[in-house]
């Protein structure tokens, strides 16, 4: 490929096994600046997105399709609770049958591919597999999660080491990024890993339960709060990430690099619960504190997730994905997410689901560990 004329060739080296050279192909100006051949010739970065409908898969596509990308998505169809940014394209294929998903794709090839729904290196492989040849960047959603449990120095930055001894989900991360980073040093992978923390929209409740506890809330009942509440916990709009994300898409400078991307609001938890009760409708919640570990003593999966993650304070040095990507600027205030949330859920009865195990689990835990005269 010859570069355009007064600009030289940048990019991936042809050569490599995973590389797509009519994809990949870069050219810097006079002034310095990169972007993809395709935009510079007025053509869209074309991108593909595994999933589509999750809580950050939705908003990153919004904000794809609003910047002007040429998006796909492809997932089974099985979704409705978030809708399809209008402008995007729906391919539906099962990503764990690679035969129905070289059907769905056919010969197609794309500047970037966003997989957000890979937990195992068995599933990252399998897209490699897949992908080979036909994508001048992958992008792995990871997980802060995977960060040094507990932290040994704060903030967190993308160097901070990956082990988490409790939470397998975790682990199975790490081991996704391994195997990535293995790919990138011996082959070549244009890839790029991105570790969101708790990222919530309009239909998630932020707490373990769900919206069991808000309803307990509402009815003046009790409910447990992991640890002491002091904790201070990183919460992010999945709006907000999609900034960061959909910013790093078509980037040379992202390749073969790790990033973090949430936002700089960190309440402790007797914050957050206390936000979204006032966003309910209730001034003074019946908050009681339990200790993570008792908690994971009556339910080890709940307590996994608890323990290897929302136990420990995590607040993170954004500086990476602001120096690249600096129209990432958080603007979604937990307050602010609290209302969503509680007005999306009281706009339909059929989704304010209470989970009678959870409360009998917190009834549990209440007869235990509720402060009482000694």
């Amino acid at each position: 490929m010859r570069a355009w004329p007064g600009t030289s060739l940048l990019g991936l080296d042809p050569a490599r096994s995973f590389a797509c050279p009519c994809r990949i192909a870069r050219v810097r100006s006079r002034q310095g600046t990169q972007q993809p051949f395709r935009i510079l010739l007025g053509m869209a970065l074309r991108a593909l997105f595994i999933g589509g409908t999750g809580i950050i898969s939705t908003e990153a596509a919004r904000r794809a399709v609003a910047d002007g990308v040429e998006l796909t998505l492809l997932n089974r169809g099985q979704s409705s609770k978030r809708p399809v940014p209008e402008g995007a394209r729906v391919l539906h294929a099962d990503v764990r049958d690679p035969e129905s998903v070289r059907a769905a794709l056919g010969d197609e090839e794309f500047d970037a591919v966003v997989e957000f729904t890979a937990f195992t290196p068995e599933h990252v492989q399998a897209d490699l597999d897949l992908f080979t040849g036909r994508t001048g960047q992958y992008v792995f959603i990871s997980s802060a999660s995977a960060y040094q449990t507990p932290p040994t120095h704060l903030p967190v930055v993308e160097s901070t080491p990956l082990r988490n001894p409790f939470w397998e989900y975790s682990r199975n991360k790490i081991a996704c990024e391994d195997l990535l980073v293995r790919a990138y040093r011996d082959t070549g992978l244009p890839m790029t890993i991105v570790r969101p923390s708790h990222t919530y929209d309009a239909t998630v409740v932020p707490m373990d339960g769900g919206w069991t506890v808000v309803d307990r809330m509402r009815r003046g009942l009790e409910v447990v709060v992991p640890g002491d509440g002091t904790s201070r916990w990183t919460i992010t709009h999945s709006a907000d990430v999609a900034v960061g994300l959909v910013g790093l898409l078509g980037r040379e400078e992202a390749i073969g690099e790790a990033f973090h991307i949430t936002g700089d609001e960190a309440p402790s938890w007797d914050q957050i619960y206390r936000a979204m009760a006032r966003a309910a409708g209730v001034d003074e919640p019946r908050l009681v504190h339990v200790a993570s570990d008792a908690i994971a003593a009556a339910d080890p999966e709940l307590g996994a997730g608890i323990l290897g993650d929302k136990a420990h304070t995590m607040i993170f040095d954004n500086s990476k994905i602001r120096r690249l990507v600096p129209q990432f600027s958080p603007r979604i205030p937990f307050a602010a997410g609290a209302r969503e949330i509680v007005a999306w859920h009281d706009a339909d009865p059929a989704r304010r689901v209470v989970d009678t195990q959870f409360e009998a689990l917190t009834e549990r835990l209440l007869e235990a560990y509720r402060p009482r005269p000694v």
